[in-house]
């Protein structure tokens, strides 16, 4: 059983909470803020518990190096300005002065610990450094999602050793969509694959066929499905060796009666950045030599328009074309569209899926966006989380 924050007796104790701050910074300069505004709810309903906080995270990939491009001073700047109190910036994330200014923090205070991987402890899951890391608090906290398939220190060392474990709203939001909605869906139970590669997807697809009522295929990795059905794919992204394990979930899509959707159309062009496009191709007929496939044409959003229809539960991972460009955005906006839509319950996972509901203006109009793109597809693939398993009682 996982105990969350609201649970937790946080008066006049240390909170340890383990955020996700790694956000974009140029020249000192935070690009989107959206992770650390994610993490204010957790943090204003501890404080207003009269806990003290100390705040670690990772940021980019120092290698255990210390690369001042890299601290997180500047988002301890950011976070104090969005608390409206001020936040102390810690030398490092262990040592004497660390400790000295943990132990000193009264109700209210707020500390943040400098990058953790400028130790490259923290990424081997080092128990010594999770020990050292526990010591500074009372109660640790996660609510970092988006490593929460990663058995790094922070993730899982931390909890082996601290005096009491929870998961903050952020976490517990991912559980009760993730864990408990799919644990069970409510049918029809449609699931959306896109991006480009079939490989890191195998997992989840083998996974999905056993659970959902229709399994919808789009974006490059759907190219793969393509060739294996002995249609020509011309110059587009493709996966050779895969050819086989698509026939093979193909396969056991007819044999369990899940509806297989693939496109029937194309988008194509002369590669993800051309101005315009080359026009629209059936799947059929192949795509010319020299031109790509980059989105999923009209006949194909109609396919998907049925496919969803009625549907009560969605999950939606990658988008099924290269969004990014105009020129090739329609297919993916219009799959946005049709979801949003729906009288269902709506999920949305990783990072692209997240962007491509934003610029369609619809990001509001799904149930729920996960935060974690490897720990999404990891829960997908029916594995376990370490961080999650860690936080059990």
């Amino acid at each position: 059983m996982i105990r969350f924050i609201d649970q937790m007796d946080l008066d006049g104790k240390r909170l340890l909470i383990r955020v996700d701050y790694n956000v974009p910074i140029k020249d000192g300069v935070i690009g989107d803020d959206n992770r650390i505004r994610a993490s204010l709810p957790t943090l204003e309903y501890a404080l207003n518990n009269g806990a003290s906080l100390i705040l670690c995270s990772h940021l980019g990939k120092p290698k255990g190096q210390i690369k001042p491009e890299l601290s997180l001073a500047p988002v301890a700047v950011r976070l104090g300005e969005l608390l409206g109190r001020p936040v102390k910036m810690a030398p490092d994330c262990v040592g004497d002065e660390v400790r000295s200014m943990a132990k000193a923090l009264a109700p209210g205070e707020v500390l943040m610990l400098e990058n953790l991987r400028f130790h490259a402890e923290e990424q081997s899951g080092d128990e010594a450094f999770g020990r050292e890391l526990a010591a500074l608090c009372d109660v640790y906290c996660n609510d970092a999602f988006g490593t929460a398939h990663r058995a790094h220190a922070s993730m899982t060392g931390i909890p082996a050793f601290a005096p009491a474990r929870c998961a903050g709203f952020l976490l517990k939001k991912e559980w009760e969509f993730l864990g408990e909605a799919l644990a069970a869906p409510k049918r029809p139970y449609v699931a959306i694959s896109g991006g480009s590669k079939v490989s890191s997807k195998l997992g989840i697809l083998n996974n999905l066929l056993g659970k959902v009522d229709a399994l919808i295929i789009g974006g490059a990795m759907a190219n793969t499905f393509l060739l294996a059905q002995g249609h020509g794919v011309g110059a587009s992204l493709v996966e050779p060796d895969l050819v086989e394990e698509a026939r093979t979930v193909m396969k056991t899509a007819k044999e369990r009666g899940v509806d297989l959707v693939l496109p029937l159309d194309f988008v194509i062009g002369e590669g993800p950045d051309a101005a315009k496009s080359a026009g629209v191709v059936d799947a059929e007929a192949g795509v010319p030599e020299g031109l790509m496939a980059l989105d999923v044409g009209p006949k194909t959003v109609e396919r998907y328009r049925q496919a969803l229809s009625g549907a009560k539960t969605v999950v939606w991972n990658g988008p099924v074309g290269a969004f990014e460009n105009p020129a090739f955005a329609e297919g993916s906006l219009e799959l946005a569209k049709i979801i949003a839509g729906l009288d269902a319950l709506t999920i949305g996972g990783g990072g692209d899926t997240g962007a491509c509901l934003a610029l369609a203006g619809l990001a509001d109009a799904v149930t729920f966006i996960s935060t974690g793109g490897g720990s999404f597809m990891e829960f997908m693939e029916g594995k376990e989380l370490p961080a999650f398993k860690a936080l059990e009682e």
